[in-house]
């Protein structure tokens, strides 16, 4: 994990999944105070809302963190500029290859710039491009994902990447022996989301732990495109009639397209401001029957709300014993 702490400037190389709603600045702040590194879930932030929830963190933690920025946000450029005015020191991009020009202001502000690399030829045409960093996630994880499973991942891209650059794998990691297995691969770290959702620090609705809690791994189920020509990236979820909602959501979406009354650009926007608003609904409102409840494969090894330094605690354990069974 050595290269993987020197890069991030914290003493465990574990990244909090950006995670919106969920990731601000109660539970990244407790994430970077425990060792790892928090990273604050933008999502549709505002830039004066993103500039609020920088300053709050920085409150309550006076140790390294991120920010993670969505690449297709309207905004873009003013919230990398206030990324820049409080001089944070990595920022996070996700959902695509970074727009033009947005690379070089980002590292122009002395800040380290980390992308998602769902395949290798992305992940080299993003080293050439000179990004610092990448995280490369499975679709065992819950949010966004991509159409490969994280073991394939990281026996396909490690070998090739790994000694360019610290590489932190993603998806359905939820003990420690993984974290030690993706490390003896060439991993610089990890990333974890849905083992933070129910940390005490979350501020997540007390119903939407308890769905956590009482999930098993077969509940996080991925939702389904119904139309080719809205290229819905697939959300994985808890089971519930939200995702029926979401499918009549897509329909509606596609009529509004045959009909010509919204443009391509505008019908995928609405897509993601459903899932924003559906998210909402569960983790601040507690609405988890018709909410999105976005979750990872790795929900079933959540079986308790506990601090986050016991989480961290229990998978560098973990971690540890694993290795050292192997080195006997």
């Amino acid at each position: 994990m050595a290269r993987g702490t020197a890069f991030l400037g914290c003493e465990v190389a574990v990244l909090g999944g950006a995670m919106s709603w969920v990731s601000e600045r109660n539970l990244v702040a407790a994430i970077s105070n425990a060792g790892g590194f928090g990273v604050i879930a933008c999502g549709a932030m505002t830039p004066a809302l993103l500039d609020a929830e920088i300053a709050g963190t920085k409150a309550l933690t006076d140790k390294p963190f991120g920010v993670n920025l969505i690449t297709m946000h309207p905004d873009l450029s003013e919230l990398i500029d206030v990324c820049a005015r409080h001089g944070v020191g990595h920022v996070v991009l996700a959902g695509g290859l970074p727009p033009a020009g947005s690379l070089e202001r980002i590292k122009g502000s002395g800040a380290k710039l980390i992308c998602f690399a769902p395949a290798l030829a992305l992940a080299k045409k993003l080293i050439r491009s000179g990004v610092d960093a990448l995280v490369i996630e499975g679709m065992e994880a819950g949010g966004h994902i991509g159409p490969v499973s994280t073991s394939v991942l990281a026996q396909e891209m490690l070998p090739e990447i790994a000694d360019k650059l610290p590489v932190f794998v993603a998806g359905g990691i939820g003990r420690g022996e993984a974290i030690a297995g993706y490390l003896e691969m060439g991993a610089a770290g990890v990333q974890l989301g849905t083992r933070f959702v129910c940390a005490t620090e979350s501020i997540a609705h007390a119903n939407f732990k308890r769905a956590f809690i009482r999930a098993s791994a077969r509940d996080a189920v991925a939702s389904v495109q119904i139309d080719p020509r809205l290229p819905v990236i697939p959300v994985r979820a808890l089971k519930n009639a939200g995702g029926e909602l979401f499918t009549a959501k897509q329909r509606e979406v596609a009529q509004s397209l045959d009909e010509g009354r919204v443009a391509m650009a505008e019908a995928q926007l609405q897509i993601e401001h459903y899932w924003a608003g559906a998210l909402r609904r569960a983790v601040v409102d507690g609405d988890v029957e018709h909410g999105s409840v976005m979750a990872g494969q790795s929900v079933g090894m959540v079986s308790r709300e506990e601090p986050v330094a016991a989480i961290l605690a229990e998978l560098m354990t973990q971690a540890a014993a694993a290795l050292e069974k192997r080195a006997a």
